[in-house]
């Protein structure tokens, strides 16, 4: 029988002889701890590996977080061969013997095959790429784990065929879970041990272990192993024996890795975003992990140009002075220099306008040669026969020593590069020089000249994209404003769980579809639209469509406990919701519902119908047969069914019980609807919410000559009035 890591010969011979940490593994995804971002229930992956469509995947994320472990559960649930390579001690050969056995599975059993690889990253170039054919043309699915980056360590060609997971450093909570797991656990654990932990102990543990379970479980093992039994058999472990089981934390940082131009990238960005305790802590974080002091004065030197530039001209000058200080005195008193440089940087007045270099860059490039103005040449060569320097005006010769005039070339006149901001050095010069600016404007003597942008297609678009495109198109300019509007301001996750209800939720969806790739979009509908909508899906595959929801709003918590969104939006009709408990509806979405959920919802009503947008029309109509006390009582219905204040004050309460702090945005758009059959079918059809609150008052007879007057109508435009409100909340 073939046997790879995920075999073993016996139970019992792994619970002798297999480290803690290789025992306590967790069989299920039920039993995985941590990783809730993208293993939560509804998340991606956990979809994906409860559904046997896993695909390609690389797993990315430091050691001890659960790489290898999510392998062997995914190699518990698929229906495929799964085996393993480790990319240390395999090569060309065992790749090929590796593709040969998957063929002949396939061809003699019709049997797929996986192959995890474990630090993909350890392959050359060559062995990844010879990876390719067979997983383009399917003889393997391919799951890799890497510590290091896929994006600088794994070629284009493979990133392309795979979705990459990242993995994080698992937080205090689920390490104090596995480590209460490894302490009681009879079967694999030494719950058959009477083991007394101190609660010192289990922080000191947990806090520097830096959230990696393996180190966790290495070193609970090795305190359990080495402390002796008490006289009545209890292994008592205290900080000291804590202490020295896991003498120091080990930070994770290789210079040529990830670890590095993550904590620099932090430092900077804390520099730049004015906290000098986070520039002070990851600051100690580089130095403690070796980091060449030079390379950190460098990159505070470009910060003091890009970040803080003429904000404060003198912080170069400082950082350029303690780096000088740094070399004269060296380590460690050296320290005292490097973090008076952060502290600086990351306390001053802050401006980018310096950036504007970089578009002066660009317009170079995308422009042409521009002559340079005749009156800024030099006059030395030509200003007799070319004329060169003439009309020239010397600044000097003027009041302040400025005037006037255009130095850009002609066809660039009126291009702003410098915008500078209100802050420090620069917000002291703002105003004279967008003075100075808007006067040699008005001097220029020609018109600004400007080129159309041209925009080129990019790549092909995948088949998601694609989807996404039509599905906005088809339902036209407006809605397609609309759709823009409700999720303005949405700052999405890639594994965030977005919940879409109300009216068309399908079309609402699209935008979030985009951005949540690794987490998931799940639309509330009716089970008369669930045929109707999964064959508009058919074409996409299932692990990136929505997921249909077809409970009622009311019995939302029959979902999983796990279940919980990130997010809540769509548009819906408020008037259809006044025959349900909004109160109750609101209480159940709380509870599917994270804590600071997002909530973007837009209701739209018109405040026209169709008796009021035609009543003029009517009013002067030859054949108009209504009697006038019976056509005032209907349109003084229309009008009080138009208006849903009632209806929003029930909404508004009901969102505020239930813990929404929300805000409102409303503005009002106007049209002309032509009518039409659709129209007609809105007003009069058997499902018409019009027909059923306001023509009851008519007899079938009236209301055909109603029809009649519509029809002769057809083709002509109605004016209509629509307001639009957007809500935008957060759950507390």
């Amino acid at each position: 029988m073939e046997q790879d890591l995920f075999t073993f010969h016996g139970e019992e011979v792994l619970k002798q002889n297999a480290p803690l940490a290789e025992r306590m593994r967790p069989k299920t995804l039920d039993d995985f701890v941590g990783q809730q971002l993208i293993l939560s229930e509804g998340r991606l992956l956990r979809r994906a590996i409860a559904a046997d469509r896993v695909g390609n995947l690389l797993l990315h994320g430091p050691p001890g977080v659960g790489k290898t472990t999510l392998a062997r559960i995914i190699a518990a649930n698929t229906r495929s061969h799964f085996t393993i390579l480790n990319a240390v001690l395999s090569g060309i050969k065992e790749l090929r013997q590796e593709v040969q056995n998957a063929k002949d599975r396939l061809n003699q059993y019709g049997l797929k095959t996986i192959l995890f690889i474990d630090e993909v990253h350890r392959f050359n170039t060559a062995q990844q790429d010879a990876l390719l054919p067979w997983v383009e043309n399917g003889i393997l699915t391919l799951i890799g784990a890497t510590t290091e980056n896929p994006y600088f360590e794994v070629n284009k060609a493979l990133l392309s065929r795979s979705r990459i997971f990242r993995l994080q450093h698992l937080e205090r909570k689920d390490l104090h879970i596995l480590l209460q797991r490894g302490v009681q656990d009879v079967e694999y654990g030494y719950g058959d041990k009477n083991i007394n932990m101190s609660n010192e102990a289990a922080n000191h543990l947990v806090d520097v272990a830096n959230g990696d379970a393996r180190s966790l479980f290495n070193a609970l093992e090795l305190a359990v192993e080495t402390t002796k039994p008490d006289k009545k058999g209890k292994i008592n472990i205290d900080l000291l024996i804590a202490e020295e089981s896991i003498q120091k934390r080990a930070i994770l940082y290789d210079k040529q890795g990830d670890a590095h131009f993550d904590t620099i990238s932090a430092f900077i960005k804390s520099l730049r975003g004015s906290d000098p305790d986070a520039a002070l802590f990851w600051l100690a974080r580089m130095v403690e992990a070796g980091e060449d002091p030079k390379f950190i004065f460098r990159r505070m030197l470009i910060a003091a140009g890009e970040d803080i530039g003429l904000a404060d001209p003198q912080a170069i000058v400082v950082v350029e002075a303690c780096a000088a200080a740094f070399e004269r005195i060296g380590l460690p008193e050296g320290l005292y220099p490097l973090a008076q440089a952060a502290l600086y940087l990351a306390t001053t007045e802050k401006s980018n306008s310096v950036m504007g270099f970089f578009q002066a860059i660009q317009s170079v490039k995308d422009s042409q040669s521009e002559l340079i103005p005749s009156h800024l040449r030099d006059s030395h060569r030509d200003k007799e026969t070319l004329g060169d320097g003439k009309g020239y005006r010397y600044p000097h010769s003027f009041v302040e020593n400025w005037v006037a005039q255009q130095y850009l070339p002609t066809q660039l006149r009126g291009e702003v590069f410098w915008k500078p901001t209100k802050h420090g050095w620069e917000g002291k010069r703002r105003a004279i020089t967008l003075e100075r600016r808007a006067a040699q404007f008005a001097a220029a003597e020609e018109a600004i000249d400007t080129n159309p942008l041209l925009f080129t297609s990019g790549p092909q678009q995948s088949l998601l994209d694609g989807w996404i495109k039509r599905e906005i198109s088809a339902n036209g300019n407006r809605l397609q404003i609309l759709l823009k509007k409700l999720w303005s301001d949405s700052c999405f996750k890639r594994n965030d769980r977005v919940l879409i209800i109300g009216e068309r939720p399908l079309f609402w969806s699209v935008k979030p579809l985009e951005e949540v790739l690794e987490g998931g979009v799940y639309i509330v509908i009716s089970s008369q639209d669930k045929e109707r909508i999964s064959a508009q899906l058919e074409i996409l595959d299932p692990n990136l469509r929505p997921i249909l929801i077809t409970q009622d709003l009311n019995e939302l918590d029959q979902l999983p406990t796990d279940l919980k969104f990130e997010y809540l939006g769509g548009r819906i009709n408020i008037a259809s919701l006044s025959n349900h408990n909004i109160q109750h509806i609101w209480d159940s979405l709380k509870k599917k519902c994270v804590p600071h959920a997002e909530l973007r919802l837009l209701t739209s009503h018109p405040c026209l119908g169709p008796l009021s947008s035609l009543r003029e029309i009517i009013e002067k109509d030859e054949k108009n047969e209504f009697q006038n006390k019976l056509f005032q009582e209907i349109f003084n219905l229309e009008r009080e069914f138009l208006n849903q204040e009632s209806c929003e004050k029930l909404l508004y309460s009901a969102l505020n019980k239930s813990g929404w702090s929300f805000d409102i945005e409303s503005w009002e758009e106007e049209l002309f609807l032509t009518i039409d059959e659709t129209l007609e079918e809105r007003w009069f059809g058997d499902n018409s919410l019009y027909k059923q609150k306001i023509l009851y008052k008519l007899d079938d007879k009236q209301i055909q000559k109603l029809c009649n007057l519509i029809k002769r109508m057809k083709g002509q435009k109605m004016p209509q009035k629509i307001i639009h409100k957007r809500i935008l909340g957060t759950l507390n």
